[in-house]
Order: structure tokens, then C-alpha cells, then sequence
């Protein structure tokens, strides 16, 4: 399976996030902002991209919309793990091409769940 894209500005999330999905023995990619997650999610080959939504130097809701406007990026998943919860943010994220919104605090078990379970669709 090809890797999965975690893109927050917390180190602390995204390690997080790699214990989480590597115990499940996913691989994972790291990115600690928006504009870093766009370089890499560029290069394509990740079956999921995990993004926070506020982060510096480009947000996870212009990110999206970024990937989503390049060929070969309409099709991968992405997931918001954010502490917004925000209706019309959500509204708005997803219109974006957003898959699916989880918030912050999050259960590790939670995440892995959810991962396996949009991966499978």
C-alpha cells in the first residue's frame, strides 16, 4: 500500500499520527505545513493525505484545493484532523474535496479506524 501524507504544524501530532498508523503497519509521511504537504503530495503515490487545517505558511484548506485542481490528485482521500468544528468549515472543506473531518483531541485508535476504513472504500 502506498504511503499516507500527515501534514500538521505540531510535531507532536504527527508523531502522534506515525505511532498510531506505523503499529498498524501503514507508512507515513510527514509534512509540517501546508506549502511542505503540497511539495510532497506533489510527487504523488500516497493513498491518503491527513491534514490539519491552521497551520502557518499555507492552511490545510487552501492546500486541498491546491492538490485537488492538479491531475493525479482528484482521486486520493483526505482527511481533516483539526480542533476546528466549525459546521461551515466543514461545509466548506469539504466542497474543497475533502473526504472526511475528525477533531482534535483524537483517539489514536480512532484515526486508525477511520484510515481503514476510508482506504477500503
Amino acid at each position: 500500500m502506498a504511503p499516507i501524507l500527515t501534514v500538521d504544524d505540531s510535531a507532536s501530532i504527527r508523531l502522534t499520527i506515525k505511532i498510531a498508523l506505523t503499529g498498524e503497519g501503514f507508512e507515513v509521511v510527514e509534512a509540517a505545513d501546508g506549502a511542505e504537504g503540497l511539495a510532497k503530495a506533489a510527487a504523488g503515490g500516497f493513498s491518503l493525505i491527513i491534514t490539519d487545517l491552521n497551520m502557518p505558511v499555507m492552511d490545510g484548506l487552501t492546500m486541498i484545493r491546491n492538490l485537488r485542481a492538479k491531475p493525479g490528485n482528484s482521486g486520493v482521500p483526505i482527511l481533516f484532523l483539526t480542533t476546528e468544528s466549525d459546521a461551515a468549515l466543514k461545509a466548506e472543506a469539504k466542497a474543497a474535496g475533502a473526504t472526511g473531518w475528525l477533531t482534535k483531541p483524537f483517539v489514536p485508535d480512532q484515526l486508525v479506524k477511520v484510515v481503514k476504513k476510508v482506504l477500503a472504500s
